[in-house]
């Protein structure tokens, strides 16, 4: 067999076109990557997903941890570049702009310093400081900054833009409080602080006039209104307020109104004391303030569709009725009305038939502080919070509190036996057996620095807890005190005011929350705690109420300072730009304290009323010897003793 003959040379051969060969582009490293996951098993496949799955979990939890840490450092580096435009301060009062023509209000109070806690700020001791009592106040974390050229304006907490028109530096040239004298109480100062408060109700009222007009309250973020009882609450609780404010446009404006847009032939349930409190008791307060019988006309009508309330087997009347059909009932959960409210509404119905000579009015809240007074149930004085609108007796007995449901119970034993020319001897003696009562069963102090508080009792067990609105007692206080009662009453208000202001101070809005409760055991570094569902502020106005009865009756111009830093913290934190304040819920975070998107009626009817009147000096305007406040700040008339 012949072997063929070879070629002496090799010869190769290239194709291109081969489909498997090694090319380096994407396609093939796709393939080849998939070839090799498809080697695996199924076991290492689902290990290597399960891997990938909780990598991409863990990566997505920490993000917010790590984008805040680069935020934070990006804003420090932009911080250094902006050190020449941006100040970042956090003034503890911002006073009023200086006015054209307008005399310079005094400088006053340090910059605090700046600290990082979250929790409550530890009262330092420096309670017994003559000075300002700034000095005890530690800092919020954060600082708002002012830009150069815009002094309108301050960047503030995110969300609703916050307008600080009328704050400036408290701190100006490198002055500070240790370097500068106490407050000057001079006619300058008054004026200043007075046109404060007007500026803050025009802009409180223009919100309501362009976005609320007639409603019950504004809702200033979002620019709305919202109803309760349809009758325009803010409106009528705000009239006597900008007739003593002297805003004669505004009042004019707003009694137009009344004149001819209010009407109360409405099928509309109402809540007996909230009407009472705040329609009946200020339309009879303008009525007696302007003596136009337009205002008197609107009180009788809406006094008489309340009185089916009282049509109850026990006279403790229920707590809804019906103005337009004329029906009464109690809330659909229970058949108990609150202490408070069945006894928070005698001043106004009192004088409603002293105006009217029509009895019926007096006569049916007459009937229920006499059952009252009659019931068992009580603690040295102190009631329960809720009656029963069928027996006639308490309920739920055993709580005992000078908070939320029994307070202005207290408040009006004593203003009723004022209002009558000290004649009723009845509400005195409930009145003086229930401050015992407080003394003995809910006064204590707390720890380290012991400010007096009022807690509450439960079934024989102290709670530390105390509502802003208990803060109504040192005015309470001091006005009986004025009136001829124990001198150890007014030691007790100036107790309780102190802490009613550290309420305040404490906190790093410098506002105070709704409820706190005190700290009592000995190892203790702060006062107060505030659980976090308590943080809220709404506005209120009852411990500038009690700083004003506190200034008219002492002089001591720390109460009217300690009022001037609340209203600078109200526009800082509150104040809309767009128009109206609104309540927040969180008065421990300065950066964002957010906002609730609601202006309550009584910071017209109430707050900035008696603000007002804490910074003037003119003791005639609403004189505490002539006129006697309901629980919605309304004045009323002492009645003649004659009468």
């Amino acid at each position: 067999m012949q072997i063929p003959s070879r070629p002496d040379y090799v010869s190769v051969h290239f194709t291109g076109q081969q489909r498997r060969s090694y090319n380096n582009n994407k396609q093939w490293r796709r393939q080849s990557c998939w070839r090799k996951w498809k080697q695996l098993s199924r076991l290492q496949r689902s290990l290597a997903l399960f891997t990938l799955i909780l990598l991409f979990i863990c990566g997505m939890a920490s993000y917010p941890t790590v984008a805040k840490h680069l935020r934070g450092f990006t804003e420090r580096e932009q911080d250094a570049e902006r050190s020449i435009l941006l100040r970042p301060f956090r003034p503890h009062v911002l006073p009023e702009p200086v006015k054209q023509g307008q005399h310079p209000l005094p400088e006053q109070l340090s910059q605090r310093k700046l600290s990082n806690k979250r929790g409550p700020p530890i009262l330092q001791n420096r309670l017994q400081n003559k000075g300002n009592a700034s000095n005890i106040l530690s800092e919020d974390k954060a600082a708002d900054v002012r830009m150069e050229g815009e002094e309108d304006r301050v960047i503030s907490w995110r969300g609703a833009v916050i307008d600080t028109d009328q704050a400036t530096d408290g701190n100006k040239d490198g002055e500070n409080k240790e370097d500068s004298p106490h407050l000057k109480h001079s006619q300058d100062s008054e004026t200043s602080r007075i046109e404060a408060v007007r500026e803050a109700f025009r802009h409180a009222w223009k919100g309501y006039r362009d976005y609320a007009w007639g409603r019950d309250e504004l809702r200033p973020i979002s620019r709305s209104y919202s109803e309760w009882f349809g009758l325009g609450l803010t409106l009528i609780d705000a009239l006597d307020t900008m007739w003593i404010l002297g805003l004669k446009q505004e009042f004019e404006e707003a009694r137009r109104w009344v004149a001819t847009e209010l009407t109360f032939n409405k099928n509309v349930d109402v809540n007996l004391f909230e009407s009472t409190i705040r329609i009946l008791g200020g339309l009879l307060s303008t009525y007696h303030l302007t003596g136009d019988s337009l205002f008197l006309d609107k009180a009788k009508d809406i006094g008489s569709r309340l009185m089916p309330a009282f049509n109850t087997q026990s006279k403790i009347p229920y707590s809804d009725v019906n103005i337009g059909k004329g029906t009464a009932h109690p809330p659909r959960w229970t058949s108990d009305s609150t202490v408070a409210e069945v006894t928070s509404i005698q001043l106004e119905f009192r004088e409603l038939s002293r105006l009217t000579q029509e009895p019926q009015y007096q006569a049916a809240v007459a009937e229920v502080m006499n059952q009252v007074h009659k019931l068992d149930g009580k603690l040295d004085g102190l009631v329960p919070m809720f009656i029963n609108t069928n027996s006639g007796q308490f309920s739920h007995q055993g709580i005992y509190t000078l908070g939320a449901r029994a307070d202005s119970y207290y408040e009006y034993l004593l203003k009723q036996w004022i209002q009558g020319g000290k004649k009723e001897n009845q509400f005195l003696e409930d009145y003086l057996q229930a401050i015992e009562g407080v003394k003995k069963n809910l006064l204590q102090k707390s720890s380290p620095n012991g400010l007096v508080f009022v807690g509450e009792l439960s079934h024989g067990q102290f709670s530390p807890k105390m509502d802003h609105l208990v803060c109504f007692l040192p005015g309470t206080l001091a006005l009986g005190a004025h009136n001829g009662l124990p001198a150890d009453h007014m030691d007790l208000a100036k107790e309780l005011m102190q802490t009613c202001y550290q309420m305040y101070v404490q906190m790093e809005t410098g506002l105070s929350p709704e409820i706190v409760h005190f700290i009592m055991h000995q190892d203790s570094t702060r006062d107060i705690d505030v659980k976090p569902a308590d943080r809220h502020n709404l506005l209120r106005p009852e411990t500038v109420e009690s700083l004003f009865y506190l200034y008219r009756f002492t002089k001591d111009p720390k109460y009217q300072d300690w009022g001037w830093e609340i209203l600078q913290n109200f526009n800082k934190y509150t104040k809309v730009s767009s128009g109206g304040y609104t309540s927040i819920n969180n008065v421990r975070d300065p950066d964002y304290p957010s906002p609730r998107d609601k202006m309550e009626s009584f910071f017209l009817g109430e707050t900035l009323k008696y603000l007002y009147l804490l910074f003037s000096e003119n003791l005639d305007l609403i004189s505490l010897d002539k006129y006697v406040f309901n629980t919605e700040a309304h004045p009323l008339p002492i009645w003649p003793s004659t009468e």
